[in-house]
């Protein structure tokens, strides 16, 4: 079983997503004794963001006469495509910053949301072409939102990749979640030993 760990919070080790992530790697890893671990750090090694120059080749495939940086480029693509779809389980790191995802992981997003690999189009609109899969994910935020009357209106973290991975055709998708976390140290470590009791439970089940 192959498992592909992203990363993309920028607190290293104060990171809540990480701890989360990390946690969950490691009761898969008890679950599954051939478990093959591929540890992606957006941060360590963030994808650059799509210029106009590069959208041409990377998301347009226009080949002609490439520059050595645009090759390197579509070599970057290709491979975070190819290791997206090579895991089992996914499992996403994903904090909210200001409502939304760290900025390393939506260039994550742009990279391996490819016409013709994770979807394609049809006369009948899009279909996923990345389904099969399962995504964990590990999602920490600063206030608390789940189940609050404004939630809808502030949560472009967790809806939209909802939203991107179902675009995919991934319909497996859970979440470990810890909010609250900036709200002093008793409701931080509240929210991490609950979303810790929740991961053995996802595993099992």
């Amino acid at each position: 079983m192959n498992v592909l760990q992203i990363d993309s919070s920028s607190l290293a080790d104060a990171s809540v997503s990480r701890q989360l992530t990390q946690a969950i790697v490691t009761a898969l890893a008890e679950a599954h004794p051939d478990l093959h671990v591929t540890r992606l750090d957006l941060v360590e090694t963030p994808p650059p963001h799509l210029t106009s120059d590069l959208t041409q080749v990377v998301k347009f495939r226009n080949l002609d006469n490439l520059t050595s940086q645009q090759r390197e480029e579509l070599a970057r693509t290709d491979a975070l495509v190819d290791q997206f779809l090579a895991a089992d389980i996914v499992v996403i790191g994903a904090p909210m910053y200001n409502f939304s995802i760290p900025t390393q992981l939506k260039a994550w997003i742009d990279r391996v949301s490819q016409a013709g690999r994770t979807f394609r189009y049809t006369e009948n609109g899009p279909i996923g072409l990345a389904g099969g899969r399962k995504v964990i994910i590990a999602s920490a935020r600063g206030g608390r939102y789940a189940g609050m009357p404004f939630e809808a209106a502030l949560d472009h973290q967790e809806a939209y990749l909802r939203a991107i991975l179902g675009f995919w055709g991934v319909t497996d998708i859970s979440i470990i979640r810890a909010e609250g976390v900036a709200m002093g140290a008793d409701a931080r470590a509240e929210a991490l030993d609950a979303a810790r009791r929740d991961i053995p439970l996802l595993v099992q089940g």
